[in-house]
């Protein structure tokens, strides 16, 4: 290197004569005061450098050089490359300060030459510049580095430069992010951070520049971020706890940014800024680094970090999150069962915000992948372990909550495509036992989301008759989770823990409001099947808490459709449920006692429901009967262990509830009782009739028998047709004792051919009443009185025509048609007045 050398370039001599006063301040110069031999751009920007550092920026040098670079844009770049020089050079000789002045002059000329078309030239200057400080070990000289990178981040360029990339500072930023250093550890992390949000702005906005959603640079900015992140919760904990004691108060705590809340928020602006092709690209490097840090147990980070996630996403593209978390569940499913449990929770816990964007196809899809889930969850384990039980209520939490917040008629399509998954009854393997009680649960936990308003609604048929097979399986916890389901649904006024005590007692918190025109067509239509259920599961297990569970449902029942309507089917209901305990002799001594139990209760129930004074007294007679004979037949349920050792009398029919008193009591309150008088109570194993609707043409014989009619229609029996207009109601079952009192019952009734006789005249009224004429049909129901009448008229009327008869045949014509009425005058029976 020559000792000597000149500062004075050839290709500038132009410039020779613009200034020779200032003398070159080079100290390795041999000008010596031939500074007019320099440029004047090197000139000023020599002048902005004082004599002593410590001193910093000359200002008023500073404002020249700027003014300069303003009236000639064209030597813009070429301050930019001799500024780049200068800090080089003091870099290498470890002139820190001086270094600094040069960053600091290009971050002035840069705020002040922005709009300038040269921009570009100097800007590779300026990003030169901020790599050789981000290069250098000294920590000030990186900070200083970044926030000029930061200052030009937040620069609008009009035209940007394809050319330029930022892989270094995406690397240089991300490794500032995770740095040890004990002195200006929280200030480097704090600058890393701001560096990677500079570089988010910088190229996210523009689809011109470099991709920054390429996996290469995502796979460091998302851990850089998610590292600082890690002790957010525990740092928010402490200044809850600080702001609590009055250590900290919160001016302080808003003006002190820590690298955790500065982390979050360029979180929070990479995934808004993310479209729906990237957020992928996100989500990936996420997961990974939450499995290589093993942050899913505990899962409270997790939790954060989804929410923020799932907050600040467009809200179209949530359900794309928790697609992507449920394929990663996928993925994770040799896992350990915490760890996926974990998974369970945080999907639980974000599922929320994305149903109120998954509509259609999308909500039924997250639920069939959540069923998914539960039955792979069954079908690898031979037994249920307490991690992965908790592993398949967090899934079930999951599901619950993503139903919440769908509206009503999307819940129902829910519970349905559940009930669609559930497995036949005919599958009696374990797993399948399983697997019916896993999603009957989830069944479950979306029902108790739903707000029932009409039972029609609630209950379609394409749901209820799988739902009333289920009622009937086996299995004592798939009977019970079925139970709860219909408590669910049957609850609109909060009664269902009021009610869970079978008691004959009153229940002073009870909710009841009459039912209204649709309900009571909805009783009419699917109460019988829904009560022939009830009867049957009652009798397919004596554990007390499935008779409680369906002695809750039968009472929910009675509570929410009781009405004048409804009564009599309910104590039809009730005497079946006392017909079960009294002549099924499979049955347990105890489990018998309690169905009595239950029947009593019931009767009490509805009695008060309905207000039917009469009723109550009558079972209030029979409650203070078996408290003196038999209290076992009175709740509360006795558990089969300890009802064993007593001594149980079961053949005690006075203190059984008495049909024809039953029809008394309802008589004397002045309602209908031929339902209950003519009708036979429920009994086991009765198919169910869903599509059973009444008609007048079916009921018109009832009528026919309060009103004097013709012969044909007078001997007509209505029993057989109140039978036939019943849903799910058969023949009655003889008892099979054969002592005297049953044989005297059997001949009491009528023969088979004495009942075939009956059906076969009431199919001909049905017959004649559909395809008659109405003329005849008149005729047929004219009342008696008015036959004499017409027989008296007709012999008065001959006794006429005989003293005229020599009157000639027109006139005859003309007083026929005189006689004849018009049809608007033909008086109508009362029977088909409407």
């Amino acid at each position: 290197m020559a000792l000597i050398r000149c500062c004075f370039e050839p290709p500038e001599l132009p410039e020779f004569f613009d200034s020779f006063v200032q003398k070159c301040t080079d100290p390795s110069c041999c000008c010596g005061c031939c500074s007019a031999l320099r440029p004047r751009y090197k000139r000023l920007v020599d002048n902005i450098f004082p004599v002593n550092p410590e001193d910093g920026l000359v200002k008023s040098n500073m404002e020249k050089l700027t003014f300069y670079s303003l009236s000639s844009p064209d030597k813009l770049d070429r301050i930019g490359e001799y500024l780049y020089q200068k800090a080089t050079k003091d870099i290498n000789r470890k002139r820190y300060k001086l270094a600094e002045i040069a960053m600091e002059a290009m971050d002035l000329l840069l705020q002040a030459c922005h709009a300038q078309t040269t921009l570009n030239l100097f800007v590779e200057s300026f990003l030169r510049m901020v790599q050789k400080l981000l290069e250098d070990s000294n920590p000030n000289l990186k900070i200083m580095a970044t926030n000029s990178f930061v200052k030009f981040a937040n620069i609008n360029e009009d035209t940007p430069s394809y050319h330029r990339r930022y892989d270094f500072f995406i690397s240089k930023f991300s490794s500032m992010c995770h740095s040890d250093s004990q002195d200006l550890r929280d200030s480097l992390r704090l600058a890393g951070i701001k560096g990677l949000q500079g570089v988010i702005r910088k190229t996210v906005s523009d689809d011109l520049v470099e991709n920054i959603w390429e996996a290469q640079h995502m796979e460091k900015i998302v851990p850089s971020l998610l590292f600082n992140m890690q002790f957010c919760v525990n740092v928010m904990f402490v200044k809850k706890n600080l702001l609590a004691s009055g250590d900290l108060t919160p001016v302080e705590d808003a003006t002190n940014v820590t690298p955790p809340v500065l982390a979050e928020e360029v979180l929070r602006e990479l995934v808004g800024r993310a479209s729906f092709g990237h957020i992928r690209s996100v989500l990936k490097p996420l997961l990974t680094h939450l499995d290589r840090h093993e942050l899913w147990v505990p899962n409270t980070f997790a939790i954060h970090t989804f929410r923020i996630v799932m907050i600040s996403i467009q809200p179209q593209y949530s359900y794309t999150v928790v697609e992507t978390l449920m394929q990663h569940l996928d993925s994770n499913f040799k896992s350990s069962p915490k760890t996926r449990t974990s998974l369970a929770v945080v999907l639980s816990k974000i599922i929320a915000i994305a149903a109120g964007e998954s509509v259609g196809p999308s909500a039924l899809d997250i639920i069939n992948n959540l069923l998914l889930h539960l039955r792979t969850s069954v079908g690898t384990t031979s037994e249920i372990t307490a991690e992965e039980s908790q592993y398949q209520e967090a899934l079930i939490n999951a599901l619950g909550e993503f139903a919440n917040h769908h509206p009503d008629y999307q819940k129902i399509e829910i519970m349905l495509f559940i009930m669609n998954t559930v497995p036949d009854l005919s599958k009696k393997s374990k797993g399948d036992q399983m697997l019916q009680n896993i999603l009957l649960k989830s069944l479950l936990k979306v029902g108790n989301q739903y707000s029932t308003v009409s039972f029609e609604k609630a209950f379609p048929a394409s749901f209820l008759q799988p739902l009333l097979r289920m009622a009937r399986a086996p299995h004592d916890p798939t009977r019970m989770i079925v139970m709860q389901i219909f408590q669910a649904l049957l609850d609109r006024h909060q009664n269902e823990q009021v009610l869970s005590t079978v008691s004959v007692k009153p229940y002073p918190a009870l909710s009841q409001e009459p039912p209204s025109r649709s309900d009571i067509i909805f009783t009419h239509k699917y109460g019988a099947n829904i009560m022939q259920a009830l009867i049957d599961s009652m009798a397919l297990s004596d554990r007390v808490d499935a008779l409680s569970a369906s002695f809750n449902t039968a009472a929910l029942l009675i509570v929410e459709m009781s009405c004048s309507e409804t009564v009599q089917e309910f104590l039809l209901f009730i005497l079946g449920v006392q017909q079960v305990a009294s002549t099924v002799e499979s049955l347990g001594a105890v489990h018998r006692c309690n169905l009595h139990a239950i029947a009593i209760a019931l009767l009490v129930l509805i009695s008060r429901v309905s207000g039917i004074n009469n009723l109550l007294e009558y079972a209030q007679k029979i409650i203070e009967a078996r408290r003196d004979e038999a209290s076992y037949y009175l709740p509360p349920l006795m558990d089969t262990k300890k009802g064993s050792n007593k001594n149980l009398n079961l053949s005690l029919p006075h203190l059984a509830i008495d049909k024809l008193a039953l029809g008394e009591c309802m008589q004397n309150a002045g309602m209908d009782a031929q339902r209950l008088n003519t009708g036979a109570p429920y009994a086991l194993n009765q198919s169910d009739n869903p599509g059973h609707r009444h008609s007048w043409v079916d009921s018109v014989s009832a009528q026919m028998t309060q009103r004097n009619s013709s012969a044909d229609l007078t001997v007509y029996n209505g029993d057989v047709d109140s039978v036939n207009s019943s849903p799910g109601i058969c023949k009655k079952i003889l008892a099979p004792e054969f002592n005297f009192d049953a044989m005297k019952r059997a001949l009491a009734e009528p023969t088979e051919a004495a009942k075939r006789e009956q059906r076969e005249r009431q199919m001909q009224i049905v017959r004649t009443f559909r395809e008659g004429e109405f003329d005849d049909l008149m005729r047929r129901t004219e009342p008696k009185h008015d036959l004499i009448q017409n027989r008296l008229n007709e012999l008065f009327n001959s006794l006429a025509v005989e003293r005229q008869i020599t009157q000639s045949d027109n006139k005859t014509a003309q007083l026929q048609a005189n006689n004849e009425k018009p049809v608007y005058e033909t008086k109508f029976p009362e029977l088909f007045y409407y």
